[in-house]
This record gives structure tokens, C-alpha cells and sequence, in this order.
């Protein structure tokens, strides 16, 4: 879910409150379109989150489970995004981006349909398996 992108991109309970995952200086923790020589990056090259985890910041945009919709104005733990919609949440920003959209706490949407060379995906697994 977009959520648990955002607590894994913020480092989780582990969190310093950084801009970018990993750090404030995004130059040292994701490829962006300053430092990427217009192409995408095997992960792992920059530095990581405080979760152990490469690439929130930058590389490729992730596709999120939600459909885009605003957020909730009250308190949530783990909100769900709207049942139905016509985008889905992308997070993280790509080689191809600002340093505002990669920024943890920018959100941008794409019809799922919607195929780039700068859009991927990140497996995760439960841990209750």
C-alpha cells in the first residue's frame, strides 16, 4: 500500500526524518535527473535508508497497491486508499526527476494501464510468512 511505501521510505521506526530516504542530500541516496546521465541504475549504489533498504528516493518511480485518492484529514494507522478510482499512487520519483518529486513525502499518480521506461514496482513479502 502507499502507506506502507511511506514507512518503509521514511527508514520505519527508525526514522531520523530525513527528505529523501537515507538522508538529506539526494545526490548521496538516489539517482534523480542532476545525477543520473538520463538513464536508470542498478539498485544499490547509493546509500541506503536506515532500514537497509536502496532506491526510495529516485531510480524509478514504485507503483503502490491504492488508487490515488486525497488523504484522510483525521488520524489513521495504515490508511487504505479509495476502494475504486481511475490512477493508482506512484511514489518515489525516477532518474528523470526533480529533486521535489523525490522527495519521501511526494505522491504522484498514472492510470495502471500506463507503461514507462522510468515506472517499476517493489516486491515486498509479509512477514507473516
Amino acid at each position: 500500500t502507499e502507506a506502507e511505501w511511506e514507512y518503509a521510505a521514511r527508514g520505519g521506526n527508525k526514522s531520523k526524518g530525513y527528505i529523501y530516504s537515507g538522508g538529506n542530500d539526494l545526490d548521496a541516496v538516489g539517482w534523480y535527473s542532476d545525477n543520473s546521465g538520463r538513464k536508470s541504475h542498478p539498485v544499490a549504489q547509493k546509500q541506503a535508508n536506515e532500514l537497509g533498504l536502496y532506491d526510495m528516493s529516485g531510480n524509478v518511480w514504485e507503483w503502490c497497491s491504492d488508487w490515488y485518492g486525497e488523504y484522510s484529514s483525521s488520524p489513521q494507522t495504515d490508511p487504505q486508499g479509495p476502494n475504486s478510482g481511475e490512477d493508482r499512487v506512484l511514489r518515489g520519483g525516477s532518474w528523470v526527476s526533480s529533486t521535489h518529486s523525490s522527495e519521501v513525502a511526494s505522491r504522484s499518480r498514472s492510470n495502471p494501464d500506463y507503461r514507462n521506461y522510468n515506472v517499476g514496482f517493489r516486491l515486498v513479502l509479509s512477514q507473516d510468512l
